[in-house]
């Protein structure tokens, strides 16, 4: 994406990754409306600025809701950004938020990160704004450092942003204890450390007034043994992406099956990579996150 020692330099296939426009669609914008004007290094290969990548975004988004690029085109720069803004206040705007998510990690902007997220809060609530912008991020995210159109420090920023608002709310929050139901033990397997959705299901718990013990990620499995131990009747709660594998998933169940035979303890596991792996005994499983809060706040 970058050459070293040069920041902001996209190539067009970056600029698609990043708007969602066709690469063919943007060279067309250029020749016919000169949208952008891209320069070229010292060895001739054409790049793209951060404000070049910043425009794009917003003329994405004006055409995403009904503007011609024949009209959009025409706009300032300054112009271009009220129209923004002005869109967006009167629909909500999503997807401009997601393209100031863009910006946010793009430019390591923690201001401009509070900002939106403290905005879109007011009207549908952290919980809102996780489930409609910070998941959805995150899958975006992970195409984006796939292809290399970010480096892994922009994810990181942006990830650590996200926890950091999950715990501040969680810390704030009163601590339920409640006898009428089982505590729920939050944690990832070993080698699992992506646990935002985690954190969420942590978040959500106390709003629902249930008791949850939060162990985080990467938790050897002795120490769930240990835990079950101290909490006989605990529900134990997992949302996994890469770990167990999809070809490990089902001996991951067995083992659970088999190491808490004869206690009173249940495992409720979230993933894709549990597709077309059965419950068992002591474990549920789901592959989306709605299905495995409905089964867990359904009695709360």
């Amino acid at each position: 994406m970058k050459e070293r020692g040069i920041a902001q330099q996209f190539s067009i296939k970056d600029l698609e990754h990043f708007t969602g426009i066709k690469s063919h669609t943007i060279r067309a914008w250029e020749q016919r409306y000169r949208l952008l004007v891209p320069k070229r290094t010292a060895t001739n290969i054409r790049y793209y600025s951060g404000e070049d990548l910043k425009k794009l975004l917003n003329v994405g988004y004006l055409i995403e809701h009904g503007g011609k690029i024949s009209k959009v085109a025409q706009l300032s720069n300054e112009a271009l950004i009220e129209k923004v803004r002005d869109m967006q206040m009167e629909e909500g705007g999503l997807s401009a938020v997601i393209s100031q998510f863009k910006l946010s990690m793009l430019n390591y902007d923690e201001t401009l990160f509070k900002k939106v997220v403290e905005e879109y809060s007011k009207d549908h609530g952290l919980d809102g704004t996780v489930l409609d912008v910070f998941l959805p991020f995150l899958s975006q995210i992970g195409v984006l450092w796939l292809t290399n159109a970010i480096c892994p420090a922009q994810e990181h920023f942006i990830s650590h942003l996200m926890r950091q608002e999950l715990h501040a709310a969680v810390s704030v929050a009163d601590i339920p204890v409640r006898e009428d139901h089982p505590p729920i033990v939050l944690y990832l397997p070993e080698r699992e450390i992506h646990d935002i959705s985690l954190l969420f299901i942590h978040f959500l718990c106390r709003a629902n007034g249930l008791k949850s013990i939060f162990l985080g990620a990467s938790v050897p499995f002795n120490d769930l043994i240990t835990v079950g131990d101290q909490f006989p009747n605990a529900v134990f709660v997992s949302y996994c992406t890469t770990h167990p594998s999809s070809s490990e998933a089902a001996d991951y169940v067995e083992l659970i099956e088999s190491e808490f035979a004869g206690t009173e303890n249940q495992f409720l596991l979230g993933g894709k990579v549990f597709e077309g792996v059965g419950g068992k005994e002591r474990v549920t499983t789901v592959t989306d996150g709605a299905s495995l809060a409905g089964l867990l706040f359904a009695e709360a």
